[in-house]
């Protein structure tokens, strides 16, 4: 009788011993599974951060792409921008005086230091503008060589005075001065140095006077 009392008993232990162990590793494999749910939703914040900072990383560059593609237009990079510059003096040769007309005329500057882009004409003395853009010129007068000086010249856009250089009084009769303008242009527009109704300007293969302008950019 004991001895079957105590088989009973080992039974219930190993029961229970076994039980033990099974209700163990539920709880493990729970433990086990809640920490994996853990970290794949730690990965997946992870990688939406990433998807966040490529997004961003995305609109830099596209906004660096377009300063690169802006920087390149100014500089020059693009050879679409056009290229207008010229440097003229009046005479091409010889020496004397020019003047004096009846009426304002433009001066017709002969010697072509440069004439890119071809918006000054030699023939009438005036840039014409094939750009919309700001222009820089500048110009330069040396007075007649009489006792008596009795020179004005002035820079003149579509028939409109914009500045001037003059000389008309005082016993020096070699003087020489020059003057400078930044201005807008229209495609079309004209721009030209006139010597004043009976003035006189005088030049010889020294090149006192001289008529430069350039494109600084367009508009």
């Amino acid at each position: 009788m004991k001895s079957f009392a105590v088989l009973i008993l080992a039974i219930g232990s190993c029961l229970c011993d076994s039980q033990i162990k099974t209700d163990c590793n539920k709880i493990c494999d729970v433990c086990s599974f809640t920490r994996i749910t853990q970290d794949l939703g730690a990965v997946g914040e992870k990688v939406t951060n990433i998807g966040d900072k490529i997004t961003l990383l995305e609109i830099k560059l596209q906004k660096t792409e377009k300063e690169v593609m802006d920087l390149q237009k100014r500089i020059g990079g693009n050879m679409s921008i056009p290229q207008v510059a010229f440097s003229v003096a009046l005479l091409d040769s010889g020496f004397g005086n020019t003047g004096p007309f009846d009426s304002p005329t433009p001066l017709r500057y002969k010697n072509i230091f440069s004439n890119t882009g071809s918006g000054y004409n030699p023939s009438t003395g005036i840039f014409t503008a094939m750009t919309k853009g700001m222009y820089f010129f500048r110009f330069s007068m040396f007075n007649n060589v009489n006792s008596v000086p009795n020179s004005v010249v002035s820079l003149t856009k579509n028939g409109k005075r914009l500045t001037s250089v003059w000389d008309t009084s005082g016993s020096d009769a070699n003087d020489m001065g020059s003057n400078a303008v930044v201005i807008p242009l229209e495609v079309g527009d004209n721009v030209y140095v006139e010597l004043q109704a009976n003035r006189i300007v005088y030049d010889d293969s020294m090149n006192y006077n001289t008529f430069s302008g350039f494109l600084l950019f367009t508009l």
